[in-house]
């Protein structure tokens, strides 16, 4: 009997042990199978960065020089490559029926002349013989200073007509509008060209070398930071290593609906040549950051399908805070939101973390 008391002694004690040791190992698994959190804080910081941005060069001033009349091209005094200055000769033409028409108005405006010349003569001559009592009647001189009138309208609108034929001649000499070099060059001697012609390609262009735009497009969150005379450097794929540096000339004080950015400009001086309209730019800046602006670690901010955000921790839970972020730099980055200073986030931070998630505890931050 003894013996029986003994081995059932033995087996609920064993019992015991055993259910001690699961619910121990159930607590272990449970202790290593909950999540493990890491915190940051919201602070006030500005987080500066450097920007590289694509940027290309461009003419200060180009033109494309179409003709303004119909005419065939008697020469070309340039070429391609060709540097002028500004009321340089470009081209001649010719228009045989603009010289005829030239000279036909020319005579028609002589002709108005002589009738406007006779007919005031006329009517002096009939203003005096009516100082005599009835030599002349009212309405003769009426009729003569009428006469005279329209002839002298006649003879304005004829050298108005003369003048505008001049006018024509004139752009049968094409002209340089301003200092450059001519980069294109599509007409040579006896081609026709036509002023009326629809998608025709110029007669040359004209590209102004000596000063140049570096352009660049900002994004509209950067754009904002930036002044006329703040300093950009550049670096030109043609000249690899060499940095240069120049100041912000002009902004658009316009934003690309669809790119959403600014284009800004900086004025560059090619006097030594090296520099063509149309090279690539690396721009690098250092983006001084929104003043306005809170700073997070930037494991603390998730990106979504549908919105972007941070994990912050209110009241012991997890909440979810809409924000729009801004530079990066260090492991940083700028968040702008309803958000306080020293307002404690989960870091590495996912869109699996549900909303109110209780967090009692968490590491001094």
């Amino acid at each position: 009997m003894k013996k029986q008391i003994i081995i059932l002694l033995s087996i609920a004690l064993s019992l015991y042990a055993c259910s001690d040791k699961k619910e121990a190992e159930n607590k272990k698994s449970n202790t290593e199978n909950a999540p493990v959190f890491q915190f940051g804080k919201v602070e006030i910081a500005n987080v500066e960065q450097e920007v590289k941005l694509p940027a290309q060069l461009a003419a200060f001033q180009e033109v494309s020089i179409f003709p303004k009349v119909n005419g065939y091209v008697r020469k070309v005094l340039v070429d391609i490559g060709s540097k002028v200055n500004q009321g340089q000769v470009l081209m001649e033409l010719e228009a045989p029926e603009l010289e005829q028409a030239t000279v036909q108005a020319r005579e028609k405006w002589a002709r108005a002349r002589t009738d406007f010349a006779i007919d005031r003569e006329n009517f002096k001559r009939l203003q005096i013989a009516a100082q005599t009592p009835g030599a002349i009647s009212p309405q003769d001189i009426a009729t003569a200073r009428a006469k005279m009138e329209a002839d002298s309208s006649l003879s304005n609108a004829e050298k108005a007509s003369f003048l505008m034929q001049q006018t024509m001649m004139g752009y049968l000499t094409v002209r340089a509008p301003f200092a450059g070099v001519i980069t294109q060059r599509n007409v040579h001697p006896g081609a026709l060209v036509s002023a009326e012609g629809k998608d025709a390609r110029p007669m040359l262009e004209l590209k102004e070398v000596d000063h140049l735009r570096l352009e660049v497009d900002i994004p509209e969150n950067l754009a904002s930071t930036l002044r006329n005379s703040d300093t950009l450097s550049f670096m030109l794929t043609a000249y690899p290593g060499v940095k240069r540096s120049g100041h912000i000339s002009r902004k658009s004080q316009n934003i690309n609906a669809q790119f959403r950015s600014e284009r800004v400009e900086m004025d560059v001086y090619n006097r030594d040549g090296q520099l063509a309209p149309g090279m690539y730019a690396d721009v690098l800046f250092n983006s001084k950051g929104n003043p306005g602006a809170f700073s997070v670690p930037k494991s603390a901010v998730v990106v979504s399908t549908e919105r972007k955000y941070v994990m912050a921790i209110r009241n012991g839970k997890t909440v979810k805070v809409d924000v729009n972020t801004g530079n990066e730099s260090h492991g940083a980055i700028e968040v702008t939101g309803s958000l306080q200073a020293g307002e404690p986030v989960l870091l590495n931070a996912n869109d699996e973390i549900k909303e109110g998630l209780v967090v009692d505890k968490h590491p001094a931050i």
